[in-house]
């Protein structure tokens, strides 16, 4: 995927879609509107779907082979179980093309994830939620990275506006944040492999890992709608400049040290769908030497049908 494609199309559904509504679907605390992040996972469960996520970005040389242009299309069906109980399948396909090297294409193992809000404040616009995750071992392609074994996160998920901020600090309160914490269990604690060529042992080790991440965003749409109306015109209004980390730490088993990305951009929210495009800046050495891109186009079943596939499955209306 050629990053300055990726780009003009974000850029041009943007502009075709600045024409629709207001109403704001997604996740609500009080009068806040919280976008679905794209690059950390929010505390929200709603009845959603991405199609497509998209992101590129050059993975660094070592000792295992060359520099890697890593290009990776995902999917995520969201679907509320109860008003306050999510669950979420997601599914992607990557495309590796090693320095040098004629490409590698493939399935990524499936993932899914349950979701549970415990804690909400409309007043101080703050959630807290808890959930689970995983990848599914072997339902992928090898050569492109999927693992044979599955990989558990429980996590936890916070989200807090700033709009009860008193009314001298009205340039914060278009501020909010997002963020998760969570720890990831392999099934399986190594992976021992043979050479066949040299009869060489190799084993790989899969440590725990702390995987957390945070969003910083700033709504254009919660300043002129809720602050002050400062004249804004589509589609800056509707706009969402956002910077997200997300980072993951090795726990044991010689894991090495932390990597991750800084991940500025904007996220352009509709009555019935968002849009977002966001750079890939890795934090240090280990983790890359140059700039990706990542987008997504993120779709509002519950507000494009209310009455029928966009309710909970139990005890919605």
């Amino acid at each position: 995927m050629n990053i300055k494609k990726l780009l003009v199309a974000v850029s041009s559904s943007v502009i075709l879609a600045a024409g629709s509504g207001m109403a704001f679907a997604h996740g609500f605390a009080g009068k806040r509107f919280f976008p679905a992040t794209i690059a950390t996972d929010d505390p929200f469960v709603a009845d959603e779907l991405s199609l497509p996520t998209i992101s590129t970005f050059r993975q660094p040389a070592d000792d295992k082979g060359p520099a890697t242009q890593d290009t990776e299309l995902s999917v995520e069906l969201s679907k509320r179980i109860t008003p306050t109980l999510g669950l979420s399948l997601g599914a992607g396909w990557t495309r590796l093309q090693p320095e040098g090297l004629p490409s590698i294409t493939g399935m990524n193992n499936m993932e899914g994830s349950l979701k549970y809000p415990f804690y909400k404040n409309d007043v101080h616009e703050t959630i807290l939620s808890a959930g689970v995750g995983v990848e599914v071992g072997g339902t992928g392609n090898s050569r492109v990275g999927a693992d044979s074994f599955s990989t558990w996160t429980p996590a936890f998920f916070f989200g807090k506006g700033f709009g009860d901020l008193p009314d001298r600090m009205n340039a914060l309160k278009p501020l909010a944040v997002t963020g998760t914490l969570g720890v990831s269990f392999p099934s399986r604690a190594s992976t021992t492999t043979i050479n066949t060529d040299t009869g060489d042992t190799d084993v790989e080790q899969h440590p725990h890992m702390l995987q957390w991440g945070l969003a910083i965003e700033y709504s254009f749409i919660y300043l002129q709608s809720i602050v002050m109306d400062i004249g804004l015109v589509q589609p800056i209004s509707r706009m969402i400049p956002i910077i997200e980390l997300a980072m993951e730490t090795p726990l044991d088993r010689g894991g090495g040290p932390t990597t991750g990305t800084v991940n500025p951009g904007i996220i352009w929210a509709g009555s019935y769908f968002q849009i977002g495009v966001e750079a890939i800046i890795p934090v240090n050495v280990h983790t890359g030497h140059n700039v990706g891109v990542l987008g997504q186009l993120h779709f509002f079943i519950d507000d494009l049908f209310p009455h029928s596939v966009g309710r909970p499955l139990f005890g919605g209306k």
